[in-house]
């Protein structure tokens, strides 16, 4: 009867811990993630890019917690066509940026949402940093803004956080990301 009664306690606990706390995943195919960076001379390029396998807690209907990842693969640019595009493309692939040969993967943790302000754990290139960010509920989903300073990660090209006198082939160090997140 003892253990009756603490499987039955067991049991009863899941229940009201799933009925709390959901998880959703990212519904990936309707979540768009999209970056955006900038040269000294205000001139720059944008694209955007693809989630990988994400999970977020929600509470109530809020995002509280969550892992959001981003396959690096997957960066295109937007702003640009034919050889341009594809030369962009591949430079951001490459050592000189995101070397997503060997750091296909990016994450962003989130720890705690406090009103429409996430705060959590950015990683990129294996390199992690904590970070803080929007993160409103819109129709359907959330809307997230978040800037992140690109040298604290090694990505080097260009950074005046690196290389000096580089005048008007400077490219700032603030990357502007801004997705639309859908759960299931």
């Amino acid at each position: 009867m003892k253990n009756l009664n603490k499987l039955f306690l067991i049991v009863f606990s899941l229940i009201m811990t799933v009925s709390i706390y959901s998880q959703n995943g990212l519904n990936i195919s309707e979540s768009t993630l999209s970056w955006e960076g900038k040269k000294i001379t205000g001139s720059g390029h944008n694209g955007s890019l693809q989630f990988g396998d994400s999970n977020v807690i929600v509470e109530n209907g809020k995002i509280i917690s969550g892992v959001i990842s981003v396959d690096m693969t997957s960066i295109t640019c937007e702003d640009l066509t034919g050889k341009g595009k594809k030369s962009l493309e591949m430079h951001l692939k490459s050592e000189d940026f995101f070397s997503v040969n060997k750091y296909n993967m990016a994450s962003l943790t989130i720890a705690t949402v406090s009103k429409n302000v996430a705060s959590g754990i950015l990683t990129i290139k294996d390199i992690s940093h904590p970070i803080s960010f929007s993160l409103i509920k819109s129709n359907g989903g959330y809307t997230a803004e978040l800037v992140f300073d690109r040298s604290k990660y090694d990505v080097k090209h260009s950074s005046g956080s690196f290389f000096e006198n580089l005048g008007d082939k400077l490219i700032l160090d603030e990357i502007e990301l801004s997705a639309e997140l859908k759960l299931n």
